[in-house]
């Protein structure tokens, strides 16, 4: 998992500004997963405010993220099911935001997850629901 750190083995990820730090599984088994996003002009629109599809991208990065570190051995999302995505607040280029990912539950064939990006005053910016299809060995 430690090669997911970073741009999270996706280039568009970077290229936006966002960036893996940490991940874990918590006490039930759960994967997460946090980060920092440091929006870029390139995913904004001509106003410097963040699009929402961008959110998007970095919001289902850090739930398949959050649900691949809570699968064994080679067991791996394979898909993105649905997926429900909020914006909250505007965000910008060049200010600093925090994201975070979670497994809610593993099932045989899914994973229900969720993620939220926070500002600098821990207000949610954006979140998102999803639910990924899993591949199981």
């Amino acid at each position: 998992m430690d090669r997911w750190l970073g741009n999270g083995g996706m280039e568009i990820i970077g290229l936006i500004g966002g960036d893996f730090s940490l991940y874990g599984v918590d006490e039930h088994g759960n994967g997460w997963v946090e980060g920092t996003w440091l929006p870029k002009e390139v995913a904004c629109n001509p106003h410097g405010t963040v699009q929402a599809g961008v959110h998007a991208v970095l919001l289902d990065a850090a739930m398949n993220f959050a649900a691949n570190t809570a699968l064994d051995g080679k067991d791996r999302t394979k898909a993105t099911l649905e997926m429900k995505t909020e914006l909250l607040r505007p965000a910008s280029a060049g200010k600093s935001y925090r994201f975070r990912g979670e497994t809610v539950r593993l099932a045989r064939q899914v994973a229900f997850t969720q993620a939220v990006v926070v500002d600098e005053s821990e207000r949610p910016v954006s979140r998102s629901s999803g639910t990924f299809l899993l591949h199981r060995e």
